[in-house]
């Protein structure tokens, strides 16, 4: 559905986006996630042909962004974070208009419309004018806007803003049940709609991507927390040394006791072993817990690790 190859934007001397490499597959829920200036909307755009690449090639539903733009657009509903609309019109007929432009045949706009205003819960509404309805409910029509033509891909960006409580769990319904039907690339900074909504996730940071894996084996992989009495490097040495062990990061080091949290691949089980590597060697164990890893954490930990290698040059620069 989606096949993303270098692709790369630049603005002047600022690179946004540099060399995203990944695929989408057809009926995929897919989160896509980054920090703020990460390049996540500067992606987007390109996918829907609002942006041209700087190079790297992007096709949807195996049309190139660059060579068949309008093809590509018409198989692309786009919901943007503020929704551009026109405030003197009704809600009706904003969608026939847009319905128009984007090919709608005559005979199925009204069922086309009539659908969109059911499943986006603006049956109600449809005579009511756009300028004076919330930012809620501006947010549905824009939904419903890109719903209009039956796209392929939904590609949403933050569609719960401004939603209240029970209208955010029925937009996640919404999206989990058009998930039948379209792929769908959904960008929101909500780590817990990602988490019940999304069956993968796609976290970009300084412009790479830093995350690409299924939702359920992020939320599996486990940390071991152990907290010890003893000189915090050669702890940390003795736990790095340890077999299964990928990662140990200093949490804290103070009067002589340091907390460690200790990634293990595949998520393994090691606390008999570390807690066997420090009582050897004479250390004090005070504290040693299993604890499972949260999609927050994964993506506050990946943009740290991006935010470190952003100064460091990249394998051939100039």
């Amino acid at each position: 559905m989606i096949e993303v190859a270098d692709l790369s934007k630049q603005y002047g001397t600022i690179q946004a986006v540099k060399k995203l490499t990944f695929h989408v597959d057809r009926g995929e829920i897919v989160g896509f996630l980054g920090p703020n200036g990460a390049g996540k909307t500067t992606t987007m755009r390109m996918l829907t042909t609002y942006l041209t690449p700087t190079s790297g090639r992007a096709s949807i539903s195996g049309h190139d962004v660059l060579d068949e733009a309008l093809e590509v657009r018409k198989k692309v509903g786009y919901l943007p974070e503020n929704v551009p609309l026109y405030p003197e019109m009704r809600v009706r007929e904003y969608l026939s208009y847009r319905a128009q432009l984007k090919d709608v045949p005559r005979s199925k706009r009204r069922s086309a419309i009539d659908y969109v205003l059911e499943r986006c819960g603006l049956a109600d509404f449809d005579r009511r004018i756009l300028g004076q309805l919330s930012k809620g409910y501006r947010q549905r029509v824009g939904l419903a806007e890109s719903l209009i033509h039956d796209p392929d891909l939904l590609i949403l960006d933050e569609p719960t803003a401004g939603l209240d409580p029970i209208q955010v769990r029925e937009v996640r319904a919404l999206i989990r049940e058009l998930g039948g039907k379209h792929t769908i690339l959904l960008s929101t900074h909500i780590m817990t709609e990602v988490e019940a909504v999304c069956g993968r996730v796609i976290l970009i940071a300084a412009g790479r991507i830093a995350i690409d894996d299924r939702i359920e084996r992020i939320q599996t992989e486990n940390a071991i927390v152990l907290q010890a009495r003893g000189p915090e490097n050669a702890m940390k040495k003795a736990l790095e040394s340890a077999p299964k062990v990928r990662r140990v990061t200093t949490l804290n080091d103070s009067g002589g006791v340091a907390t460690f949290e200790i990634q293990t691949e595949d998520g393994v089980d090691l606390r008999e072993e570390l807690a066997h590597r420090l009582v050897h060697n004479g250390w004090a164990l005070r504290q040693l817990d299993l604890r499972r890893s949260s999609l927050e954490e994964r993506f506050v930990r990946a943009v740290a690790d991006a935010s470190v290698r952003v100064d460091q040059p990249e394998s051939g620069a100039a």
